[in-house]
């Protein structure tokens, strides 16, 4: 990982695993492209699989404190379902591979990369995203401190980076800088601000504000 001064391994996605989203996604792209004709002479059965794939089913979900009842396909990702449905554009799509952390979440108060994580399986969860962590115009301990401490350039990758910071410390992982590294290692700063994302997040965890 030449570009992220961060060390240790990526994130862990949620279930289903990346192998595993991948592969499903793989074969409704696969299917959602074969002519009907071809699927009709591969399998008569293909194209209704391919039809219940691509057909809208209820999903009831809590997002930022609100509670939500949606209509999506079964293939969506909850970044895709966050961005393009329910206008929430503070989480990124950045390489949407699960790779740079750009699009982490909380579900659960468990941090997640979005672009991972099929929505329908988020039914009945919590779901938190960086516009979510601010109490009304008041920010939270850790925007403020990402602000202080100027952990932050171009922005793009600030909201996953957030949204993990507040993670490691919840998860105990923030007792020092190497820690840090460690456990922020699948969020990617193309600008290169890892010291100063370290600082903030140090800064928060010894002030001791609730995160």
């Amino acid at each position: 990982m030449a570009e992220n001064e961060y060390v240790g391994d990526e994130l862990e996605p949620r279930d289903p695993s990346r192998r595993s989203f991948l592969k499903q996604s793989s074969a409704l792209a696969a299917m959602a492209l074969t002519p009907p004709v071809a699927l009709s002479a591969v399998d008569n059965g293909l194209h209704e699989k391919v039809a219940l794939a691509l057909e809208q089913m209820p999903l009831r979900l809590t997002i930022n404190g609100k509670a939500q009842q949606l209509s999506i396909e079964p293939r969506v990702t909850l970044l895709d379902l966050l961005r393009e449905q329910l206008h929430l554009t503070g989480t990124k799509k950045g390489c949407d591979h699960g790779q740079c952390g750009a699009c982490t979440v909380h579900i659960d108060g468990q941090r997640v990369n979005s672009c991972l994580t099929l929505a329908m399986t988020t039914e009945d969860c919590n779901v938190t995203t960086i516009e979510g962590l601010a109490d009304g115009d008041k920010l939270h301990p850790m925007q403020e401190a990402f602000i202080k401490h100027d952990g932050f350039q171009c922005g793009y990758c600030t909201p996953g980076q957030i949204m993990s910071a507040v993670a490691c410390i919840r998860e105990g992982h923030a007792d020092s800088p190497e820690e840090i590294r460690e456990y922020m290692s699948g969020n990617i700063c193309r600008c290169g601000a890892y010291a100063n994302i370290i600082d903030a997040i140090m800064d928060v965890k010894k002030g001791g504000a609730k995160v």
